[in-house]
């Protein structure tokens, strides 16, 4: 487990992290989400006492990090892959790892085939690309068998079949009984792998629910309907009471989850229905509803008068 208590980084006048309150429980995945400088990066690193915290406190199973002894046997971490030493080779970089934390010389062989690595154990690390990084950065923090793992954007470089092998993964450890904590811009990923939410913004608590819950409280739910008896059908639904709203391409919008009931009515009055569908936003739509007023950085669209930068005859495809 771990524990987060009003946490708070400073660096001059900017404050990066602030006040910031949660708790990451064993069992699932935990998303950490926010937008760029939102302080995730700087959260993570005084987790692991690599940013010492302006206030507040942190720690991993009841106790602060530097007070652990062999750190990589409680908690696992990527942070940043490319933090290798390029001349040794992944054998080697992994077990100064072990040797420095107590973790006996045949663990290396087993996470370097957990993550894949295994043929190329003995070439350098400068030579790798950077998903073969990421896995051995995910070796790394796997080393010790910890019960506390924690992976900054963990998908970074790796292909269709890496990023399936870690979500399965991450999801693995976390059925174990293993705190699991990721951090990721890959909205798509996240939802498909975290059972819960830690959202920040601008270094501060946006939300601490439950992926459903979060998605639920933060977008529009709503029922689509395509019928060609839409005069008849507004009828039947403006007697019932229910609101019915009118989309330019003849598609009928209710709000609410009201399918079952719009259904029932639509056979009892004998109305065809091509299209009864709830609709729920997407996990990267309501994280951009709740952190609209959190972003830092703002990319506008909009081409400045007279200037064509992609030439003449471009024409937007």
């Amino acid at each position: 487990m771990i524990e987060v208590e009003g946490l708070t980084k400073r660096y001059g006048e900017k404050v990066a992290v602030n006040n910031l309150t949660f708790t990451v429980r064993p069992g699932i995945v935990t998303g950490f989400l926010g937008p760029n400088g939102a302080g995730k990066s700087t959260t993570m690193r005084m987790m692991l006492g690599l940013d010492r915290p302006t206030a507040g406190d942190v720690l991993i199973d009841g106790r602060h990090y530097d007070r652990l002894k062999d750190p990589l046997t409680y908690i696992g971490a990527l942070l940043d892959a490319k933090a290798v030493h390029g001349g040794r080779s992944a054998y080697h970089h992994l077990l100064c790892l072990a040797q420095s934390n107590g973790i006996p010389r045949a663990r290396v062989d087993e996470v370097l085939d957990t993550v894949g690595l295994t043929a190329v154990a003995k070439k350098k690390a400068k030579g790798f690309s950077l998903g073969m990084g990421q896995r051995l950065g995910i070796a790394g923090a796997l080393l010790g068998d910890p019960r506390i793992l924690m992976f900054d954007e963990p998908v970074n470089g790796l292909d269709p079949e890496g990023i399936h092998w870690i979500r399965n993964l991450m999801k693995s450890l976390a059925a174990q009984g293993r705190t699991v904590f990721v951090s990721s811009h890959l909205m798509s990923e996240m939802a498909l792998t975290a059972d819960h939410l830690v959202v920040i913004g601008q270094g501060r608590l946006l939300a601490d629910t439950s992926m459903a819950d979060f998605i639920a409280r933060n977008s529009r739910s709503y029922v689509r309907i395509r019928t060609p008896q839409r005069e008849r059908l507004l009828d039947v639904l403006h007697e019932a009471g229910i609101t019915v709203v009118q989309t330019g391409s003849g598609v009928l919008e209710v709000d609410g989850g009201k399918s079952e009931r719009i259904g029932e009515l639509a056979a009892q009055a004998q109305i065809v229905l091509h299209e009864l569908s709830p609709q729920q936003a997407s996990l990267e739509e309501a994280f951009m509803q709740l952190t609209a007023g959190s972003v830092e950085y703002h990319a506008h669209t909009d081409t400045p008068p007279g200037s064509q930068p992609w030439g003449d005859d471009w024409k937007g495809n």
